[in-house]
């Protein structure tokens, strides 16, 4: 198996963990749990779930040139939320965090979507895919490589935060 292969492949994997997990974690989820935070002004549930979908459908089409799938799929329309379509998270205040709502399977179907994408973006990388440079703006530029390593240590990130959150909902001891 050639490098480029290799490094393909593991990062399909790490992927489909990634999107495995972010599925078990919501499963069995009602709306009230989504929406609940441990303390007032915290993220709740189900944004940081929508937010670490819109972060890899964003930062992943993006390294591709191809539409997210949050606006191709017509996401942003079902959700139908009460800030702008373009949104992702970052830097959203807490009373936007707030307006979040959305249901468990709105989720799940979304990420699904992304995860299709994210697959389809990671199969066509080639060997110099990894090394190109698509943000000069910091030192050392950012490159795809290190944009793919960064979304999914924000992704991996969050899925901790849910499944920290979600047991101590739930009123477990045992949340790692």
């Amino acid at each position: 198996m050639s490098e480029t292969n290799l490094t393909r492949s593991l990062l399909t994997d790490i992927f489909d963990r990634l999107h495995d997990q972010l599925v078990s974690s919501l499963g069995g989820l009602d709306t009230q749990a989504l929406l609940a935070t441990p303390e007032p002004g915290a993220n709740p549930i189900g944004w940081l779930a929508w937010h670490l979908t819109r972060v890899q459908d964003d930062h992943l089409a993006a390294l591709a040139e191809l539409p997210q799938a949050w606006q191709a799929r017509g996401w942003v329309d079902r959700f139908d939320l009460p800030f702008d379509g373009a949104e992702h998270g970052y830097g959203q205040t807490s009373s936007e965090v707030a307006a979040f709502a959305a249901s468990g399977a709105d989720l799940i179907g979304y990420a699904d979507d992304v995860h299709t994408l994210s697959r389809e973006v990671l199969g066509d990388l080639t060997a110099a895919d990894f090394e190109r440079v698509i943000d000069d703006a910091y030192d050392p530029p950012v490159t795809v490589g290190a944009r793919i390593v960064s979304v999914v240590n924000e992704v991996n990130q969050h899925l901790g935060q849910i499944d920290y959150v979600a047991g101590m909902l739930a009123g477990r001891r045992d949340v790692g």
